[in-house]
């Protein structure tokens, strides 16, 4: 319990950050989807994330085995939006998300 504390008072990391606008802008999305577009493992990430009650992990409906995360309402409360799409600039960030995401046998098709 203690160690939850103490990890909750401190500021959330840039990674932690970065993995959040992630989830803001391409909700609903898998780890695997994250951890391509960051370059990097984002399992601590997401952990406190989730410890914070800013995302929420959710079984997907395609394949049980896989969870989606998507931010929570107190996530898009606390940025005094009440919806994903009216976040500073989400039409372009969600289009150079969709770049990023893309395989390299997504661009040869």
């Amino acid at each position: 319990e203690k160690i939850v504390k103490e990890e909750l008072s401190k500021d959330l990391s840039g990674a932690s950050l970065e993995t959040l606008a992630v989830v803001l802008y391409k909700s609903p999305v898998t780890r695997k989807e994250i951890e391509y577009i960051r370059g990097v493992n984002v399992s601590f990430s997401l952990r406190n994330l989730l410890l914070r009650g800013l995302i929420e992990k959710i079984p997907s409906k395609l394949d049980e085995r896989i969870f989606l995360y998507t931010p929570t309402s107190d996530a898009l409360k606390y940025l005094g939006v009440t919806s994903a799409t009216e976040l500073p600039g989400y039409t372009e960030v969600t289009k150079e998300i969709a770049v990023r995401s893309q395989t390299p046998e997504d661009t040869e098709n």
